[in-house]
């Protein structure tokens, strides 16, 4: 009797045991517990913040992509808007759309994995993506395509010193930053 009692209570222990490991399990984010990009239609998806984005992406400008039909915001970088012309040597170029170009060369048809960071104002997540290793925001300040944007994160800096001490890209001539012209072009709409 005594050996039917002890096993009695050792059922509903484990299956508390397990359920706590379960809920452990359940509370990391699915890209950790699989490897696997989380599925966005499912209902945890809506209880557990997005925490990673695997795939391939398209890029929509020199700062954002879209990956699973949602548009992405690259963290702590602002790259010149697609119509935004920069000067060199005199003449005007397409410095926007040239950031575009230029990350989606970087970019190919490869594989981006992407960290969840915040959701900004248009309800975009901000991430911060990798190609393999490399961390692709930076690689875009660094590369002279994009500017670090100071008002929300300090992480490129370096790189954008680095690219304007090389004339990398816009900092091989005069630009104006992109928040500037994107508030010129609200005032232009406003008058």
């Amino acid at each position: 009797m005594e050996k039917a009692a002890i096993f009695a209570l050792a059922i509903p222990f484990a299956a508390v045991v397990a359920g706590v490991m379960l809920q452990a399990q359940d509370d990391a984010p699915r890209s950790i517990q699989e490897g696997a990009p989380i599925d966005e239609t499912s209902p945890q998806s809506e209880a557990a913040p997005l925490r990673a984005w695997t795939g391939r992406v398209s890029v929509i400008d020199g700062d954002s992509i879209e990956m699973r039909g949602r548009n992405l915001r690259l963290h702590g970088v602002d790259a010149p808007e697609s119509a935004q012309t920069c000067e060199h040597g005199g003449a005007d170029w397409r410095c926007g759309q040239q950031a575009a170009l230029a990350l989606s060369d970087f970019l190919g048809e490869s594989v981006v994995s992407c960290d969840h960071l915040d959701t900004d104002f248009y309800d975009r997540p901000v991430v911060r993506c990798f190609l393999g290793q490399h961390d692709i925001n930076a690689w875009l300040v660094t590369e002279g395509w994009a500017v670090a944007f100071r008002r929300y994160s300090k992480d490129y800096i370096d790189e954008e010193e680095a690219a304007r001490i090389a004339k990398r890209g816009i900092w091989a001539g005069n630009f104006e930053y992109p928040e500037d012209y994107r508030r010129g072009l609200r005032k232009k709409t406003s008058d």
